[in-house]
């Protein structure tokens, strides 16, 4: 909980607000991976790819470790 508390007052003075969602979003997904007990980098890794490879998809923590078993 500490290191989203922290992030959120760092980047409270954000210089966009854009900026700040896009922080907030990485965080969410972040503490969702390892809720999971996903690797975070492994999983961003995964979303990306099918987001380049397939317009439109996203691919979420939990979707990530349903396929990876």
């Amino acid at each position: 909980m500490r290191p989203a508390v922290l992030g959120r007052k760092n980047h409270h003075g954000s210089k966009s607000k854009r900026g700040t969602e896009v922080a907030a979003l990485f965080y969410s997904l972040i503490g969702t991976c390892r809720m999971l007990d996903v690797n975070p980098a492994e999983c961003l890794l995964a979303a990306e790819t099918v987001a380049i490879e397939s317009s439109g998809e996203v691919l979420l923590p939990h979707e990530f470790k349903r396929e990876k078993r």
